[in-house]
């Protein structure tokens, strides 16, 4: 008995279509497409990046409470209508310790390092937000 033979073409591999599309690229090719990876990787970072944060502003019922250097630790207490808020401050990073909301959302934003990050604890009226020379980009400010 013959051996029997596959009834169909297995499909091409990765690197059998790659090989088919290798020998179309010409040098100044391959220069581009390097160009252009070097040039996106290296802007990436000035671009996205909003910069050192240098101070944390925390405000309570709309005013300003405290400005805090991001260069030592400290923790603050913020008064508002339901009680004290708790700030922690750590070089390069603040965060809403304890907040006597009941979601605590606030407190569950965690550390924020970037300027223009904010943690708001609206029950509370008490805000937190990072500020430094120029602000991060996101998808409101985009």
């Amino acid at each position: 008995m013959p051996p029997s033979e596959p009834a169909a073409a297995a499909a091409p591999s990765l690197g059998q279509r790659w090989q088919e599309w290798r020998h179309l690229l010409r040098p100044g090719d391959w220069l581009t497409l390097g160009l252009g990876a070097v040039l996106c990787a290296g802007l990436f970072p000035l671009t996205w990046q909003g910069g050192a944060a240098e101070k944390a502003v925390v405000r309570s019922g709309g005013q300003v409470f405290a400005e805090v250097d991001l260069k030592q630790r400290r923790t603050l207490e913020v008064p508002g209508p339901l009680g004290r808020t708790v700030i922690a401050v750590e070089p390069g990073r603040a965060r809403v310790a304890a907040d006597p909301g009941p979601r605590q959302y606030c407190v569950r934003q965690g550390w924020l390092a970037r300027p223009g990050e904010i943690a708001i604890c609206a029950p509370n009226h008490v805000s937190l937000q990072i500020a430094g020379r120029t602000s991060a980009y996101d998808s409101l400010s985009y």
